[in-house]
């Protein structure tokens, strides 16, 4: 166990000697160093995941390393100390394994491209940033890492800077998520003016004797907690930067949406369980918000053109289902899902990459067709991937974690918010296999070169099985950790499983009608007028980028093209404008003739007596 801080070291170090390196190593000599460092950090948690369950240990529930003091002023003290338990353990195993995998992949798909050492030393500060995110014990040290892979999500989205519309899309990432930042701040602010303690523990026992259920702090406090999960999960209403964040690396976009970034929100509000259970309110808003952008974020995914933005989509759609699991109390069902999409977005996402890599980065899918014959590995991990974001019953690792969520929110009396669910999964299984007929079926419009590796097959194979209901075996309790979820009676749980494989089952076969064949329905859709209204708003996910351009973005842009010339500065400069010009003007008087003199003195005593005169 004492190894645990390992798992931060180890990516750390990888991201110092490849930023030290400046380029200058061979591609072979990055990658090891790059991808081995993830390795050697799997080893290390591979080995705490055997210890931490060994019957011979006694830290079952809970173990602490004190690392050192960052903070040390009077009575303020801030140590860096990494927690492990259950959910920390579920998290950590998920980022540096899924992490690790996604690397493997990116030493074939980066191999040739500019940037190859740049780009995993990004990746490993990423990996560091999450962990340590995950593992702190205090809020502050955990801010750090909240702060890192907002850092790192910015630098990577950017990731090819002579693109302007990139740089764009990475600073749109960092401002709203900073957003999101500014609410967590305060919310720090207020645990620590109120409890005096930003440890989590600490929190845990004083808001229990200090804040009152539905009190006024334990409000804002959750809703400023809220406001940082939804900045940093991409859920309403600042979903808009995820889609943009495509601009990235495919890589890029799998380790953001699978192992880290996104999830953090998540973990946020599930390690802060206990201040949300005494804000009923701000706990069903969180479920509110999460339905609302499981809904938004299908209706996008279905009319997207392009591979990477239907899958960006769909996993705000997730993260959505996530959300709603934590509002109705079903807090391991949320991380379940979690763990579960992991796998297999990242299949997808790396499935992308390769398809895109072969079509010779096109990413437009009307643009593909027939590809089922050429890739045939791709294929598949494409429909076992799509199968299980899709929930297909019992074959598929989503559909054990999805049920959970609707049988959560069944057991605890909030029927609606089930049935959102279940009409989010009949969208999702539209768009997904939508998308898959598209690429895979019909007309041949393209030629892929197929230029494979190892490091291309094994990430795929490995994240192809933990996809299948395998991925789902292990299936994570958090007694001690997280409260317990409300149990669905077997009879209520039979039929709920029943309508939701149904439900899967009817959007494939409609999918399947809609875009195989010549897809006459689709073309007369799309020629009517209300249909292309409909479309439209789907496309621009609702107009929210508009909204926000217009009441936010051009605002800003007038008032600093209005400051640009600074009028506060010219204003003040205006006196001494002012007096510059009078001092030109009076030095004209000083020639040195007596003449000018004289009659100046003699105007200036006319002008007096008449002053003198008139007052």
């Amino acid at each position: 166990m004492n190894v645990l801080y390992l798992t931060i070291f180890l990516p750390f170090l990888s991201f110092l000697l490849l930023a030290f390196s400046q380029g200058r190593w061979s591609e072979n000599m990055t990658a090891t160093v790059g991808v081995g460092s993830i390795g050697l950090a799997g080893l290390v948690n591979l080995y705490i995941v055997i210890d931490f369950y060994s019957p011979t240990t006694n830290s079952a529930l809970l173990f602490q390393q004190n690392l050192w003091h960052w903070i040390v002023v009077d009575d303020f003290k801030i140590g860096i100390t990494l927690l492990l338990d259950r959910l920390s353990l579920t998290m950590l195993s998920v980022i540096i394994g899924v992490g690790f995998l996604i690397h493997i992949f990116s030493a074939w798909y980066m191999r040739g491209k500019e940037g190859y050492s740049r780009f995993f030393a990004y990746t490993n500060l990423f990996i560091a940033s999450m962990v340590l995110l995950v593992l702190s014990d205090n809020l502050l040290v955990m801010y750090v890492g909240w702060e890192g892979v907002g850092l790192c999500s910015y630098l990577l989205i950017g990731f090819y800077y002579k693109n302007p519309s990139n740089g764009a899309a990475a600073m749109k990432a960092f401002i709203i998520t900073r957003i999101g930042d500014v609410f967590l701040t305060f919310a720090l602010f207020i645990l620590y003016n109120k409890l005096g303690t930003l440890n989590v523990f600490e929190l845990i026992r004083l808001a229990t004797k200090n804040l009152a259920v539905n009190d006024t702090t334990t409000t804002l406090v959750t809703l400023a907690l809220l406001g940082g999960a939804i900045g940093k999960s991409a859920q309403l209403p600042f979903q808009t930067w995820l889609a943009d964040a495509m601009a990235g690396p495919t890589p890029v976009s799998a380790l953001i949406h699978a192992a880290t970034m996104v999830t953090a929100g998540v973990y946020l509000i599930a390690r802060m369980n206990f201040l949300f259970l005494m804000a009923p309110a701000v706990l069903y808003l969180v479920a509110i918000i999460g339905a609302s952008t499981l809904l938004l974020a299908s209706f996008a995914a279905l009319v997207q053109t392009d591979i990477k933005r239907v899958l960006a989509y769909s996993t705000m759609s997730q993260i959505g289902y996530m959300f709603l699991a934590l509002g109705v109390q079903a807090w391991d069902a949320a991380i379940f899902h979690m763990m579960t999409h992991a796998f297999f977005k990242a299949l997808l996402f790396l499935s992308a990459g390769s398809i895109i890599q072969s079509c010779h980065h096109q990413q437009n899918i009307l643009k593909m067709g027939g590809l089922c014959k050429r890739t045939p590995l791709v294929y598949v991990c494409f429909l076992v991937g799509g199968a299980a974001l899709s929930a297909l019953p019992f074959i598929t690792a989503g559909f054990f974690s999805k049920e959970k969520i609707l049988a959560g929110a069944m057991a605890n009396g909030h029927f609606y918010l089930m049935v959102i669910g279940l009409v989010g999964a009949f969208i999702t299984s539209l768009y997904t296999f939508r998308m898959i007929f598209i690429v895979f079926h019909g007309e041949e419009k393209i030629i892929p070169h197929t230029n494979y590796s190892v490091t291309h097959h094994l990430p795929l194979l490995v994240l192809l099985v933990l996809s299948t209901f395998i991925g789902a075996l292990y299936t994570p309790f958090f007694q001690g950790v997280l409260p317990e979820t409300a149990q669905l009676a077997y009879s209520n749980m039979l039929y709920l499983t029943s309508i939701s494989g149904i439900v899967v089952i009817l959007g494939i076969l409609l999918a399947a009608a809609l875009w195989l064949g010549k897809r006459k329905f689709i073309t007369k859709i799309t020629n009517n007028t209300l249909g292309r209204f409909f479309l439209h708003c789907w496309f621009h996910a609702g107009g929210f980028d508009w909204l926000y351009s217009h009441v936010f973005v051009n605002p800003y842009l007038g008032i600093a093209k209005l400051l640009k010339h600074d009028p506060i500065n010219l204003l003040i400069n205006f006196f001494v404008v002012f007096l510059r010009w009078g001092n030109v003007r009076l030095t004209i008087s000083e020639n040195g003739q007596v003449r000018w003199y004289i009659a100046s003195m003699g105007m200036g005593a006319v002008i007096v007596l008449m002053i003198l005169i008139l007052m």
